[in-house]
């Protein structure tokens, strides 16, 4: 029975990793797995039977979870932009307080006052989201799609890597990384392409985007090995610093999301009031509804 309800944990988590926004580091903790699963990934190799017990279920069931919601999310960003949208800015919105009292908390812990060095980290991090990448995707750098070259792949690595650094952090959201990034959509489609691939039996489609995922999967495990142990390190020594930036990427996100999305092109249909309306219904629900699962983790 166990197994079972970690497997179904796991669903939840697969899903909430999907969602730009929703960290999936918080919902293991929500679901009172986080401890377990984080010892299990450090103790991999020097207890691994253990580990693989705890690890397999819930990773199957992630791994469920992103498969079938992938196709949810692709849905909706196609058909209702803005609203989807918008739901995924209240989700970011609504997770600035609670990392907003780690800034607080990290602060009191080391005994410090805000200083030139938070502010630095915050602007760099701030800048970094609203005009630099901005300006490395108009440039030519963003890609409609993964191209199957070293190049290519290296960057895919170090993509998966940076994702899965973020994605074990509570409240922080590694869909939300990679969609700042620019690589939301095409990991999206990649995942898309290769389920119906492997569905329809298109080997000319299967491999390359197998290749692709495999890539990006090794990353993210690497990244959650080795880049895990650099964060911890940072959260130890210069937790309120390093909160700074987090803070600073996250206030920045909302206009990622509405770039990389394309978002505001729907004020200009003639579903443009019933999408906004809708959208911001969205908004302050999704806004309250992760302001409210942050609140319950602090109590």
């Amino acid at each position: 029975m166990t197994y079972l309800i970690d497997f179904l944990k796991g669903i939840i988590i697969g899903i909430a990793n999907i969602i730009p926004g929703v960290s999936g580091g918080t919902m293991a903790v929500s679901l009172d797995i986080y401890d377990r699963l984080i010892s299990s990934i450090s103790h991999l190799f020097k207890n691994w039977k253990a580990s693989l017990k705890t690890l397999a279920p819930i990773l199957v069931g992630a791994g469920v979870g992103i498969i079938v919601f992938t196709y949810t999310i692709e849905f909706l960003l196609s058909s209702y932009t803005l609203p989807t949208a918008l739901a995924f800015i209240g989700l970011i919105l609504g997770g600035i307080p609670g990392l907003w009292e780690s800034f607080q908390n990290g602060l009191e812990t080391q005994k410090q006052t805000i200083s030139i060095s938070h502010i630095i980290a915050f602007t760099l991090m701030f800048v970094l989201v609203v005009i630099i990448l901005p300006i490395l995707q108009e440039s030519g750098t963003a890609l409609t799609a993964i191209q199957l070259d070293p190049l290519s792949l290296i960057k895919l690595f170090i993509i998966g890597i940076i994702a899965s650094a973020t994605m074990i952090i509570p409240g922080v959201s590694g869909s939300l990384i990679l969609m700042v990034l620019g690589y939301y959509y095409l990991i999206i489609n990649t995942i898309t392409l290769f389920i119906t691939a492997l569905r329809t039996g298109d080997m000319d489609s299967l491999l390359p985007n197998f290749i692709l995922l495999s890539v990006f999967s090794l990353g993210v495990l690497i990244g959650i090995f080795l880049i895990s142990k650099a964060i911890e390190f940072l959260f130890e020594h210069y937790s309120s610093v390093t909160y700074s930036g987090i803070l600073g990427l996250v206030i920045a996100s909302p206009f990622a999301i509405l770039v990389n999305t394309k978002a505001l092109n729907d004020l200009q249909t003639t579903q443009a009031l019933p999408f906004a309306v809708v959208g911001i219904v969205l908004l302050v629900i999704c806004y309250y509804g992760i302001y409210q699962l942050g609140k319950n983790e602090t109590n």
